[in-house]
């Protein structure tokens, strides 16, 4: 999108600037010093532009999803100081409450959020911190973008985290996106994508929200073209619910094994690595 509104902003610069120039040459004044004329209002032209999209960006998102995307490939995947220690703070929580009486323990997350969770899940595998007695552990990844961080060249260690998790008997994993939200990965088994699928894979389940068929006909038309609103349908209600409900998941009687023991994948499941970069050691 972005790329998109600098094409236009440079379309409006010499839309502007080429009647500038013919106007000054049919009177004579073509020179170099007159020349600059018709490209400072090309330039002004740009600029305008440029800044009437950025106004409007609370619709757009485009420097927002940007700003996502270039905060992760600064660090080229990998995780930063700050973040890491979060991710540490992140597992310690995971950790202390599996350690309560509980029915069951399940971490969610959206969007950027999801390799965030699975770095610190990973951790807690990888520390030994799961208690021998405890309850059922399960993750729930919704619009997930692990991709957009897994594909970078230094991601070794969330590479090495979604491995890990892949084939775990400790945990429950189940990956919701759906083809309508044009700022996910839809229907991307991160782990098979990014390459690094164990062969006695179990995890993720892949499965689609549908929007198409659990949003009723008029709610779809008034969001179809809401692509940031869509991206968090996920933690919304749905006017036809099926196996998928954030609600029904989260406040319900059931664990997350429990209500997709029977779940096949997604028929339309993407599991084809993609990525250039599937080392996971630096």
């Amino acid at each position: 999108m972005l790329i998109g509104q600098m094409a236009l902003a440079l379309l409006a610069g010499w839309c502007a600037a080429r009647p500038a120039a013919l106007a000054l040459a049919l009177i004579g004044l073509a020179g170099m010093a007159f020349g600059l004329v018709p490209a400072g209002l090309g330039a002004l032209a740009a600029i305008v532009l440029l800044r009437a999209f950025k106004r409007i960006d609370h619709r757009l998102f485009a420097y927002y999803l940007m700003h996502d995307y270039a905060f992760s490939a600064r660090w080229r995947g990998a995780h930063p100081p700050a973040q890491s220690a979060r991710i540490g703070e992140f597992a310690a929580h995971i950790a202390s409450a599996l350690g309560d009486d509980t029915d069951e323990v399940l971490v969610f997350d959206h969007s950027s959020g999801a390799h965030l969770a699975i770095s610190a899940l990973a951790r807690l595998f990888r520390d030994g911190r799961l208690p021998p007695e405890r309850p059922p552990l399960a993750l729930l990844t919704l619009g997930q973008v692990v991709p957009m961080v897994s594909f970078l060249p230094d991601a070794h260690e969330l590479r090495a985290d979604l491995h890990l998790l892949a084939a775990s008997e400790a945990i429950t994993w189940v990956d919701v996106t759906a083809p309508g939200d044009g700022c996910a990965f839809a229907l991307c088994d991160p782990v098979a994508v990014s390459g690094v699928a164990p062969e006695d894979q179990r995890w993720p389940l892949v499965i689609s929200a549908a929007f198409t068929q659990t949003l009723s006909p008029a709610r779809w038309k008034a969001l179809r073209w809401r692509f940031f609103r869509l991206h968090f349908q996920y933690l919304c209600a749905f006017d036809r619910p099926g196996d998928y409900d954030y609600f029904c998941i989260t406040t319900g009687p059931q664990t997350l094994a429990q209500r997709f023991a029977e779940r096949l994948p997604s028929k339309s499941r993407i599991a084809t690595p993609t990525s250039g970069f599937t080392g996971m050691t630096p």
